[in-house]
């Protein structure tokens, strides 16, 4: 087939798993094409303009430990930057910021348009074009066996690959559209393994009528599965590709809903991609109904600030990115607002709840569990009298106004009701109203770890489409899904992380292991080895990784060498010197001076970054994200313990003379601040290094006060500090996790063949076998992890491989 245009990969659309996605293939040596409806609203911040929060800053800092690009962006544009999550251990810590949403826009096209081997296109993208499979004798596959009315089509000839296009007509996609965070749960026939809620008669509803499909399936081969050729424009133009991932977020059959009124969209003012949702449809890749929301947003002249608790941001910014020295707004930094409901808020909302899509039965999906809207929570949690909306600014160049924690889909004039009725709210006028948003989404368990679909060779998805929420978790699904379509390309061995390396394998694994019934938001409770993930190693355990598939230019990697050099020199002191008299006695002094200073800049210092705890224990984080205590029980309990004990009295230490400083800093009332004094002199290269162009950052108050112990600590410096103490401090903690890790990893070496038949395993049951057989786990670590399959099943699979390997080699032997 001739193609307009050939490309090594393309990406279809522009949203923050796109950019990514574009960015990484670019820059390992491929020539990408990137498609989006509007170059205008590429990586549009279609809800909050915020990056970061709870697990979510864990995600962008792993991106970035990558090669990616969210974290710079970001700490280029942001307005204001907190670490959440400080009054508790440094597993938890997680940075967060409100961003400028037009500057993070044109800054990522900056990005974009700089990166060698990178084209943006402004098109519309119509179809998928793919090659027919070889058939393979003596076994068949769902995606091979049956070729459903209007997939394939064309001519085939002798000198030509037998080209397939969903013929569909065209459709809006490549538009930017990650939403924040989302709400949602997958369709009952998904999660029984039917096509898409809206499907017909669909794909798999024909070819399970067909008895020898299901007998004989297996999971396809490089060789027998449908291969992606390109995409077909609109135009009519075709554009060929040696790989294709697709980011549609929350467009594929996108449905507003806005009270009684809804209308097709795939956000507010762009149009929905129908057409491609159906096409997709016919591709015969499962899917299901998820559904997200926003708030309204205000004019600010309007508002009534004094009303409000101020809540400033950090006074020394931690960036997001280990190759940011320091953010560009670190010195204009705006504050957001904490604002109330009352009971009036709530009879009012009582009284329209009926009028809410929610609640009439036009939306069919299932409200958010994390991040729920505001009819919600007046019905889910009606003995709460007052809930917390934190209103945050849009840019520094607008009034435009995000009342976070009133998401809702409630009519236009109850929403006006709504916000009248909170003080300093009287008078605010609403520039856009909240809306809900229904959208198609493929279900996850039909990918491979590399996020490539496991019916259709070289065809990668990311983001929202595969069932998560939020700009984060798209972004490494992005990133994920670029660096593994450039290595294919390349033929290359795949970049495939464990959940003991990253939160992003973490939020892999459970996608495509137990897929979802709501969009997943990743949290730090789904990490086992937490201690393990923290925002501060996140170079050490993956920018090894960025460096080797070329996402880490010299000068990067060169900072990280020096990096971790400096952190080995400095433990090792700390596990060498031996506390004295006098050291103990600049201790003392240390501590004291400590409790006079800003504890600002201390991140140990700060509160936890939590709104209302009501006496049935409703919490809600920064982010609104509503939930109880019960589902926030971390299991690392030491490593999440507030780290406030502060030294009083220097009596409590004299038993520990003669000791290392490495041991007297595993006591929970010594921090590494205590020890600020002592190590200027022992390691003043450390220092000098990190503090040269920095002491500008240090607080204010502080300095006014004469110098101390700790006020000249730029976030760098007391970054690299705190982090050396972690290690030390839990070391015992961490030691012990690394052998339940080593346990894992053995489980996770143990292949499960391709050709391995479930259902000839006696003493599984039927329902296990149809789940074993529907997710094909590639390990045994992996089918422990699928709901429903227990420990006593992963063992007679492990015994029934060896058993049907014997009996194919007797078979070859004959």
């Amino acid at each position: 087939m001739q193609f307009t245009e050939q490309f090594d990969v393309v990406v279809v659309g522009a949203g923050h798993a796109g950019c990514e996605a574009a960015v990484a293939c670019a820059r390992m040596g491929l020539k990408t094409a990137l498609y989006t409806l509007n170059v205008d609203l590429i990586a549009q911040m279609s809800c909050n303009p915020a990056v970061g929060g709870i697990a979510k800053g864990h995600l962008v800092r792993e991106v970035d430990a990558l090669g990616g690009i969210m974290g710079e962006v970001t700490d280029a544009v942001g307005i204001q930057f907190r670490l959440l999550n400080t009054s508790r251990g440094p597993a938890v810590w997680s940075p967060r910021a409100q961003c400028d949403k037009q500057a993070y826009r044109l800054k990522m096209r900056e990005v974009l348009e700089s990166q060698p081997n990178l084209k943006i296109k402004q098109a519309e993208v119509a179809d998928l074009i793919l090659e027919q499979p070889s058939w393979a004798v003596g076994r068949s596959s769902l995606a091979e066996s049956y070729q459903p009315e209007g997939i394939y089509g064309g001519e085939v000839t002798a000198t030509q690959p037998e080209i397939s296009t969903s013929d569909v007509g065209t459709a809006a996609l490549g538009c930017p559209a990650e939403h924040g965070p989302a709400s949602a749960n997958c369709n009952q026939q998904a999660l029984e393994g039917h096509d898409f809620s809206r499907a017909g008669k669909g794909f798999l509803k024909d070819a399970a009528s067909t008895p020898e499909v299901l007998a004989n399936d297996e999971r396809p081969t490089t060789n027998d599965r449908r291969r992606i050729l390109g995409i077909r424009l609109r135009d009519g133009r075709t554009v060929g590709a040696k790989a294709v991932i697709i980011t549609t977020g929350t467009f594929l059959n996108g449905l507003i809903h806005c009270g009684e009124q809804q209308y097709p969209a795939g956000r507010s003012g762009e149009p929905s991609a129908v057409l491609l949702g159906e096409s997709l449809k016919k591709l015969g890749l499962r899917g299901c109904r998820l559904k997200t929301g926003t708030p309204p947003r205000l004019d600010g002249r309007t508002i009534d600030w004094s009303k409000f608790q101020v809540q400033p941001g950090d006074a020394d910014p931690t960036p997001f990115s280990f190759r940011t020295k320091q953010v560009a707004h670190h010195d204009s930094q705006v504050p957001c607002y904490i604002a109330w409901t009352t009971p009036e808020t709530h009879r009012i909302i009582r009284e329209n709840v009926h009028r809410s899509p929610m609640y009439s039965g036009q939306i069919q999906s299932i409200g958010p569990r994390y991040c729920p809207s505001i009819e919600d929570k007046i019905v889910k949690f009606p003995d709460k009298t007052t809930h917390q909306l934190f209103l945050e600014p849009e840019g520094l160049n607008t009034h435009e106004i995000y009342v976070n924690g009133m998401s809702t889909s409630l009519p236009v004039e109850v929403q006006l009701a709504i916000l009248k009725s909170v003080p300093g709210l009287e008078t605010a006028e609403m520039l856009r109203p909240g809306y809900a948003i229904e959208y198609d989404a493929i279900d996850p368990t039909e990918l491979e770890r590399t996020l490539e679909t496991k019916q259709i060779s070289a065809l990668f998805l990311a983001g929202q489409i595969n069932g998560t929420s939020g700009y984060e978790e798209a972004a490494c699904q992005g990133l994920m899904a670029g660096i593994n379509a450039a290595l294919k390309v390349k033929n290359e061995p795949p970049l495939i992380l464990d959940r003991t390396e990253a939160y992003t394998a973490i939020l892999i694994d459970d996608l495509i292991s137990k897929g979802t019934n709501e969009p997943y938001r990743m949290f730090t409770s789904r990490a086992e080895f937490r201690l393990h993930l923290r925002i501060d190693n996140a170079d050490r355990r993956l920018t090894p990784h960025g460096r080797r598939i070329g996402l880490i230019d010299d000068h990067a990697w060169s900072d990280f060498l020096a990096k971790q050099d400096r952190q080995e020199r400095l433990k090792q002191l700390l596990e060498k010197t031996k506390l004295t008299s006098s050291m103990l006695e600049s201790i003392q002094h240390s501590a004291l001076k400590t409790s006079t200073d800003c504890v600002g800049t201390g991140v140990h210092a700060r509160p936890a970054e939590h709104g209302s705890a009501s006496a049935q224990g409703h919490r809600q984080d920064r982010e609104g994200h509503e939930f109880t205590r019960a589902e926030t029980v971390i299991a690392d309990d030491r490593a999440l313990a507030p780290e406030g004990v502060r030294i009083t009295s220097g009596a409590s230490l004299s038993s520990a003379l003669g000791q290392s400083l490495a041991q007297l800093l595993k006591r929970p009332e010594v921090t590494v601040e205590d020890l600020i004094r002592i190590l200027r002199d022992l390691a003043p290269d450390f220092f000098e290094t990190l503090s040269a162009n920095d002491r500008s950052l240090a607080c204010p108050e502080a300095k006014s006060k004469g110098p101390t112990a700790n006020d000249a600590l730029p976030s760098a410096l007391r970054n690299e500090l705190k982090s050396v103490e972690t290690e030390i401090k839990y070391e015992g903690y961490l030691l012990q996790q690394q052998r339940a890790i080593d346990r894992l990893k053995k489980a996770e070496q143990r292949n499960i063949p391709a050709w391995f038949d479930y259902k000839s395993v006696s003493g599984l049951s039927r329902e296990m076998q149809e789940t074993l057989v529907k997710i094909r786990p590639r390990t045994l670590g992996h089918a422990s992890r699928i709901p429903g399959v227990t420990p006593a099943a992963v063992s007679l699979v492990n015994v029934y491989i060896e058993i049907q390997a014997r009996r194919r080699e007797q078979i070859a032997a004959i």
